[in-house]
């Protein structure tokens, strides 16, 4: 193939991603949903009512332009059971504390994958400029590097809620014991939450936060905890919140259950750290095998060697 060819078949591929685009912009295409035309008369109520910055809000307006486009084709990708679903990704997100829509990362990673497609289209020309052109090698080396490059947003959203997760373990001890001396200074379970959300820092103190927010907005302290738990995933802060719920449903004294529960996250936290500690013995062992003993025995036997090598 010439590099007139190649040209060409590039011309016809961005003419076709264009006549696509034309056609899932038609207004037939995009019929507004009831929530969608409902929606402005209660923007007020909506959590980004505010108004946004000029660059938030030019983003925000590409983002409506292909929103139609990035929704069609996720539910056509979830369908497959090629990509998560809207409800799982939505999951995902929150578990990250990201403030952005399933929309809006489809966009992001649909840029990551662009991003890597057009350096697998540079390697192809270099190729071609080489005299190495192959078609069927350039299209999977692009469209290898456009999974890779999705592959690659989607295992930094998995890292960040990794990192997120650990972190608010961490926190946990600290702050289980926090809410167990509030109690015991006489506050009920809920003034306790909303004195440590206002005292505390981190990740844990945030999803406090959100729990008084809701507390505030007329949801049950009960209810709006137990959703917390559900959203957290995380075992110990789970088994916590059961058992503040449960001592305060059925009369239970709240003091000793979360000193109690305090005490099991620190057991839980020595746990941890020992069975940390156990992996990091079992990982140093590899130097030692692969690397001192090797050296420790040529050391020993270079000796006998040369001599048997001098009487020979």
């Amino acid at each position: 193939m010439t590099s007139i060819q190649l040209w060409a078949a590039v011309a016809g591929l961005a003419a076709a991603s264009g006549l696509l685009l034309l056609l899932a912009g038609l207004p037939v295409m995009n019929r507004p949903k009831l929530g969608e035309r409902v929606a402005p008369y209660v923007r007020s109520a909506a959590p980004d009512a505010a108004a946004p910055p000029h660059a938030a809000g030019s983003l925000r307006s590409a983002v409506q332009l292909f929103t139609p486009v990035v929704q069609a084709a996720s539910d056509r990708l979830s369908s497959w059971g090629l990509t998560p679903s809207t409800e799982t990704l939505a999951t995902r997100l929150r578990h990250a504390n990201l403030s952005i829509t399933v929309t809006e990362y489809r966009l992001q990673q649909l840029g990551w994958a662009s991003a890597a497609a057009a350096t697998g289209l540079l390697i192809t020309f270099a190729a071609a400029a080489a005299g190495r052109f192959s078609f069927p090698a350039a299209v999977l080396i692009i469209a290898a590097a456009a999974a890779l490059g999705a592959a690659a947003r989607d295992a930094r959203l998995s890292a960040r809620i990794r990192s997120r997760q650990a972190r608010m373990l961490s926190e946990f001890p600290t702050i289980a014991e926090l809410l167990a001396l509030a109690v015991s200074a006489g506050e009920t379970a809920p003034g306790a939450f909303l004195r440590i959300s206002r005292s505390c820092r981190g990740e844990l103190a945030d999803e406090l936060t959100e729990l008084i927010c809701r507390t505030q907005a007329g949801v049950p302290f009960g209810k709006a905890l137990r959703q917390l738990s559900a959203e957290i995933e995380a075992p110990a802060v789970s088994r916590f919140f059961e058992g503040v719920i449960v001592a305060v449903e059925r009369g239970t004294p709240l003091a000793d259950v979360m000193r109690a529960q305090a005490a099991d996250a620190r057991e839980l936290t020595k746990r941890e750290l020992m069975e940390t500690a156990g992996r990091k013995e079992v990982g140093m062992l590899a130097p030692v095998v692969f690397g001192i003993l090797p050296l420790t025995i040529l050391f020993a036997a270079f000796p006998g060697l040369s001599l048997l090598q001098i009487s020979l």
